[in-house]
């Protein structure tokens, strides 16, 4: 079974915990910024909206830590963005499920609660506040990685729908730490070392360029258009660039698969071929 380690944090990598108040038990959630986002430090106390497993209102983001058992880690990291339209993040078969059969497999998951722009009055944007958000816990996981006992060159992003837009974003546009930063988080790169794309939106803005990390992408043949056949484009313009990506078209599945323990079917064992496609592009361990 897994089993979340308690942590002992630097102060000087300003990372804050505090406990999750909601219906639902959860782990300990970790701030991307103790002091309050940038652009949301009025609004950080305010509760988040629990809905079975899903959450909205997030004003204070942060990312939730799955680690694998003492002597289980491989040293390879996985930030999950879960998916829900940017009007709320479906926790359950796109987030926490998923982070405890990484850690059960040796991968340090994290669970990311990132600003939602297509909220009711919400001021925040995709490209603006929800990627601050992701390169932040990018970002974060990294300036932890020896705590963590994580390689900080195997640190990874998977997205799911509005998620995998993040994901693809955070590949596109990362950016290089700045060494004179007085935050040690804000020193490190938010680049991620590779990407999983399962069944993102907005695949028509997606571009490549040499040099991008590998890609996983999984999408069902049922999904609706601009993905099903949006995301077979993507694949084309990896190979044209020459990154390497591999792609998994479920011909049984549509949109919102996602993982669910104890699935019998195809789409719903992609994170086993991530894992085996994580091992051939020697991102992580074979487990013995």
């Amino acid at each position: 079974m897994t089993r979340l380690l308690a942590f002992g944090f630097v102060l000087s990598l300003s990372v804050f915990c505090f406990l999750q108040t909601s219906a639902a038990e959860s782990p300990d959630k970790i701030a991307l910024w103790a002091d309050g986002a940038p652009g949301s430090v009025d609004r950080m106390t305010e509760p988040e909206k629990v809905e079975g497993t899903n959450v909205s209102n997030v004003h204070h983001p942060s990312i939730t830590p799955y680690l694998p058992a003492d002597g289980e880690a491989t040293g390879t990291a996985i930030l999950i963005a879960p998916g829900g339209g940017h009007k709320k993040l479906c926790l359950g078969h796109e987030g926490d499920a998923l982070a405890e059969w990484f850690a059960d497999h040796g991968i340090a998951a994290f669970v990311m609660r990132y600003r939602l722009c297509r909220e009711p009055d919400s001021h925040y944007t995709l490209e603006g506040h929800a990627m601050d958000d992701t390169r932040r816990a990018i970002r974060t996981v990294r300036a932890n990685a020896k705590a963590w006992h994580i390689d900080p060159n195997r640190i990874g992003i998977v997205g799911f729908s509005a998620g995998g837009e993040l994901a693809a974003y955070a590949a596109m546009h990362p950016e290089a730490g700045d060494p004179k930063s007085d935050d040690p988080i804000e020193r490190v790169s938010s680049r991620p070392d590779f990407q999983g794309l399962i069944y993102p939106g907005k695949s028509g803005t997606f571009t490549v360029e040499a040099g991008m990390p590998p890609a996983f992408i999984a999408f069902g043949y049922h999904d609706r258009e601009d993905i099903a056949v949006g995301m077979a484009n993507v694949y084309l313009q990896y190979k044209a660039a020459g990154v390497p990506c591999e792609m998994h078209v479920y011909s049984n599945a549509g949109h919102g698969f996602g993982f669910r323990p104890g699935t019998t079917t195809a789409a719903g064992d992609w994170p086993k071929r991530l894992c085996e496609w994580l091992v051939d592009t020697k991102l992580l361990s074979q487990k013995q």
